[in-house]
C-alpha cells in the first residue's frame, strides 16, 4: 500500500489531530500586513530560519484609549518551503500564515529570556506585490 496523496495524508493528519483532541491542539492561523521581513540565518546547529512580523488589527471596541489596537506577531519559518514563500514577502503584503504557538528560550548576556512565535507551517501571500505568485 502506498504513502496516498499529498491530500489523503493531509486528511489522516487531521483525523489524527480530531481523535488525539483531549491531548491538546496547537493550531494558529493569523491573517494581516507584513511590517518586517528579515534575512535568512543559519544557526550554529546548521539550521535555516527566516523570521518576519505579521500586524494583525485588533477587533471590537479598545478597553481603553491607550490600548494598543495592533498586534505584532513574529514569525519563524524553518521548513525550506516557508522560507521560500516569506522571501518572497515585501512589507505591506497581506499575508496568511498557518502553524503553532512556540515559546522560544535564549540568552542575552547571562540572563534567560523567552518569547512567543508563530512556527510557520504554510505561508500565503493574500495580496500586496512581494517578488513572485503565492
Amino acid at each position: 500500500m502506498g504513502a496516498g496523496t499529498a491530500a489523503e495524508r493531509r486528511t489522516a493528519r487531521r483525523a489524527n489531530s480530531t481523535a488525539n483532541s483531549a491531548a491538546g491542539i496547537n493550531e494558529v492561523m493569523v491573517q494581516g500586513r507584513v511590517s518586517s521581513t528579515g534575512e535568512e540565518r543559519v544557526l550554529p546547529s546548521g539550521d535555516a530560519v527566516l523570521a518576519l512580523r505579521v500586524v494583525v488589527p485588533r477587533g471590537g471596541p479598545p478597553r481603553s484609549t491607550t490600548s494598543a489596537t495592533v498586534d505584532v506577531i513574529d514569525v519563524a519559518c524553518w521548513s525550506a518551503t516557508t522560507r521560500k514563500r516569506a522571501s518572497s514577502l515585501a512589507e505591506g503584503d497581506v499575508v496568511q500564515i498557518c502553524g503553532a504557538l512556540r515559546r522560544r528560550f535564549f540568552r542575552v548576556g547571562t540572563v534567560v529570556q523567552s518569547r512567543y512565535e508563530v512556527e510557520a507551517r504554510t505561508v500565503r501571500r493574500v495580496s500586496g506585490t512581494g517578488t513572485t505568485a503565492p
